[in-house]
């Protein structure tokens, strides 16, 4: 009896196997962290092959977790970090370089080029995304410039592209032995290649970028039975599912109807509003993007607010300044104050993504005083997450048009009720957290099972949602507005710092 679905959840810091079972609940889950590899500032890669390697031993580890046999998976879905840029022979399945990672700025010189030949929004109308260090089409042709002999290689068919998503489809179903070169919708809108209308590759703009198309995979839907599994681990299984990290979380969060929104507070922070069937064009620094596509069904948009650096934030407290040992420690040093001390951290380490997309920002430590000690600085750190949401959601109203008045968050950072209650003071709306926390593995795992039936329709993910806690706002309104007056300041002077 077919009676769970798998997800591989391939992410910035670890790689996933999670087992779920009909009402989305999880049976058994395992993890693995792989090297964050930074050559250089602004640089970020990470090993292709260790991500492959990573991914088959959690599908093992997961399997036996949760004591299920192969025979019990009906389908398997993938959910992956986006932008993150694979180039790779397609002969002997070897990487040409490191994977550029979605926080890596080496490309800031072509953006800025392009930006001076024809301004930063040039593509929008066809995007959905503005010139940013961020999409993986530009760090694509820096890999094509850079790496020696890859533009002939490619130009020749021999080298393969791909986010993450199509690294790990191809190397599922063979590889070099015949592995299928896909990519879902959400992920190809994340590559400023695709045209949102026609969600097919853009000619003009792969003559502008100058990439050939002979790189690039085929653009397939979210939730389709695309090939069956050929490595050992999941021999036979069918892999029906594939979605972005983010456009996963809102599926999984059962953000299926126009205006629903959710925010993933994860390596960086991530809002998602579901549009509908058309594409709204943000005139207020956001991304339009596919949030799903079913099947033959039209495809699905959302509205984005990327921010590149929250969890992130707390991580570099830790392994770069040591103020604590383990991640879970910044609840209690932050809760040793009653307040941030009047100290605010804009996070800006590459740059500021929406709604500012400035390249040029940097990190920044505003109002430090001889009062100001370690509990202050962790407390400003978790503030700087509901501080960079705030400018997010302000953004998403003013686009939209709606008062939102609750948002569905998800991701390892929910687990900090100071920032979550924080972050209900500073909206004024109600934070809400599901039952099931996997939300963006179940995403992928929704899109699989109804590839193949398992569930039978999307009325069954809305039907499975249920919240856990609610956290309601209750920070007097001067408070909120004092807070937020002084913050734009310390966003104002992190601007500029890099020149050029």
């Amino acid at each position: 009896m077919r009676d769970y679905v798998g997800a591989i959840d391939q992410g910035t810091t670890s790689s996933r196997f999670i087992v779920f079972d009909g009402e989305g609940g999880v049976v058994g889950v395992a993890q693995r962290e792989h090297e964050q590899i930074y050559p250089g500032p602004g640089m970020v890669e990470h090993d292709p092959l260790e991500i492959w390697r990573n991914t088959r031993a959690v599908i093992i580890d997961g399997l036996a977790a949760a004591g299920v046999g192969l025979h019990r998976l009906a389908a398997v879905g993938i959910t992956n970090q986006r932008e993150t840029t694979v180039l790779w022979d397609r002969h002997t399945g070897e990487p040409v370089h490191n994977a550029l990672v979605w926080q890596d700025t080496r490309v800031n010189d072509l953006v800025a080029a392009y930006g001076r030949d024809g301004g930063k929004d040039q593509l929008r109308a066809r995007t959905g995304l503005p010139l940013a260090s961020y999409f993986s089409g530009l760090k694509l042709r820096w890999l094509l410039d850079h790496v020696p002999d890859a533009r002939a290689r490619a130009e020749a068919g021999d080298l393969l592209f791909g986010n993450i998503d199509a690294w790990l489809m191809w190397r599922l179903t063979g590889g070099p032995e015949g592995g299928l070169h896909v990519t879902d919708v959400t992920n190809a809108s994340r590559t400023q290649l695709m045209n949102l209308a026609t969600l097919d590759w853009d000619l003009d703009i792969l003559r502008l970028f100058d990439i050939p198309a002979a790189v690039l995979p085929r653009i397939v839907s979210s939730s389709a039975v695309y090939a069956e599994a050929r490595i050992p681990e999941l021999r036979d299984i069918p892999l029906a599912g594939i979605l972005g990290d983010q456009q996963a979380a809102l599926f999984g969060q059962a953000c299926l109807a126009p205006g629903d929104i959710k925010n993933t507070y994860g390596t960086g922070c991530f809002m998602l509003m579901n549009t509908g069937g058309q594409p709204v064009q943000s005139r207020s620094g956001l991304l339009t993007t596919v949030a799903h596509r079913l099947g033959e069904e039209p495809p699905v948009y959302a509205l984005e607010g990327s921010i590149a650096v929250t969890g992130a934030l707390v991580q570099w407290l830790r392994d770069n300044l040591g103020l604590i040992n383990r991640s879970e420690e910044i609840e209690a040093l932050a809760r040793s104050v009653p307040d941030n001390g009047d100290v605010y951290f804009v996070p800006a380490f590459s740059g500021l993504y929406a709604p500012h997309w400035r390249e040029d920002a940097r990190g920044v430590i505003a109002g430090l005083t001889r009062f100001a000690g370690k509990g202050h600085l962790a407390r400003a750190a978790l503030e700087a997450t509901a501080f960079q949401t705030w400018d997010v959601l302000q953004a998403m109203r003013a686009d939209s048009g709606l008062a939102v008045t609750s948002l569905r968050a998800d991701g390892g950072m929910v687990a900090n009720e100071l920032l979550m209650q924080f972050q209900a003071d500073l909206l004024g709306a109600e934070v809400v957290l599901p039952t099931v926390t996997e939300t963006t593995a179940l995403g992928a795992a929704y899109a699989a099972g109804l590839a193949v039936g398992f569930w039978r329709t999307p009325a069954d993910i809305v039907a499975n949602w249920r919240a856990n806690r609610v956290f309601q706002p209750r920070m007097p309104v001067a408070e909120r507005t004092r807070l937020l007056g002084r913050w734009s300041r310390a966003v104002e002077r992190s601007f500029g710092w890099v020149e050029g």
